[in-house]
């Protein structure tokens, strides 16, 4: 039997709104899920916007200093092809058998997607695809950013009716960047789950929350914490698949 493989999505997008800040995807919100795939025998595609270079955010990486499995990631010469050399979403999007071998596709964070693949057609329609498919759709902090302008083939929300979770406001503020940002993720969501969802998150700012809904198919992470757990949702449910 053939190894499960996902698809994972990195943002393409590296400037922070007007700040003349670097950003892009989170380090650790990639390298912990990519450790528990990989130790699951799962292998990883990695896709972009752009394609070619995926950037990191340079802040992730220094507060990841002391966090092995990041470090790891980050230096490694057998992991650094994943981010450096990205695959353009095009190759994939509207090619069924482009998507076939794939279980899931993922979202890591980083306030980068909030700005390209929020609002990126390409991004949308291949999530779709991937729903329409019955496969697993997973993001975690700022990933479901991706989420949150999908609408299925019958013109509803992907999101209606789901219980979810993402990067709160709370934790906005905290890191200085609510006003930067073109919208918070939190209301964003809760407006595409509607009254028939839920949108939920830990007790407190940074605690780990991954809500799953929809049978495995929907899983959600709120923010770095919630990194690794996402990962082992994604195994639990394309092991489900099997």
């Amino acid at each position: 039997m053939s190894a499960p493989k996902v698809l994972v999505v990195l943002t393409s997008h590296d400037k922070l709104g007007d700040t003349g800040k670097p950003t892009g995807w989170y380090l650790s919100e990639f390298s912990h899920p990519y450790d528990v795939l990989n130790s699951a025998s799962v292998s990883l595609t990695v896709a972009s916007p752009r394609g070619g270079p995926a950037p990191v955010d340079p802040s992730s990486v220094a507060a990841a200093k002391d966090d092995q499995v990041s470090q790891n990631f980050i230096k490694s010469e057998s992991t650094k092809p994943l981010f450096e050399q990205t695959r353009p979403l095009s190759e994939f999007v509207g090619n069924p058998s482009a998507i076939a071998p794939y279980s899931a596709i993922f979202f890591p964070g980083g306030h980068g997607p909030m700005y390209d693949l929020a609002t990126s057609p390409e991004s949308q329609q291949l999530i779709r695809e991937f729903w329409d498919a019955g496969k697993t759709v997973a993001a975690v902090c700022h990933g479901p950013a991706a989420l949150v302008n999908v609408k299925l083939s019958d013109g509803s929300h992907l999101l209606k009716g789901k219980k979810v979770t993402g990067f709160t406001n709370d934790e906005e503020e905290q890191v200085g960047l609510t006003k930067v940002m073109p919208f918070l993720l939190e209301d964003k969501l809760k407006e595409a789950v509607g009254t028939g969802g839920a949108f939920e998150k830990a007790e407190q700012a940074w605690g780990e929350k991954v809500v799953v809904d929809a049978g495995g198919r929907l899983i959600t992470g709120q923010n770095p914490a919630s990194a690794k757990g996402v990962g082992e949702a994604i195994v639990k449910a394309i092991t489900a698949q099997k």
